[in-house]
């Protein structure tokens, strides 16, 4: 299912053009346009789902780890760090599930 409003439905769906790194039946990833790692790239189901919580089907989580997987072996990068923000308070943004691969770079350990 699509929402109307969604920029990310309208990205998955093509309305934009946007080139996309994979494409499956379920899934599409492609570059953040506001990057913030010289390697920031998205993975987000084609189906509508405001966050991860909303995701019962735990056949569509595998794939959009799967998809983490062969973006990353794609575009050969073999260290990297995945993010799944979860609402606003999280950092949330874009109220459609998606997974932020980020690389490229050394990056800072966020937590102590």
């Amino acid at each position: 299912m699509k929402k109307d409003d969604c920029i990310f439905c309208k990205i998955a769906n093509g309305d934009f053009g946007t080139e996309f790194i994979i494409e499956t039946n379920d899934i599409v990833a492609f570059r953040d346009l506001n990057p913030q790692a010289p390697e920031h790239i998205l993975v987000i189901p084609k189906d509508h789902y405001d966050n991860i919580s909303q995701i019962t089907d735990t056949n569509l989580l595998g794939k959009l780890l799967e998809g983490v997987q062969k973006v990353t072996q794609k575009i050969g990068l073999k260290e990297f760090r995945t993010v799944i923000n979860t609402g606003k308070q999280a950092g949330q943004s874009v109220f459609h599930v998606h997974i932020h691969i980020l690389g490229g770079k050394e990056l800072k350990p966020t937590f102590d």
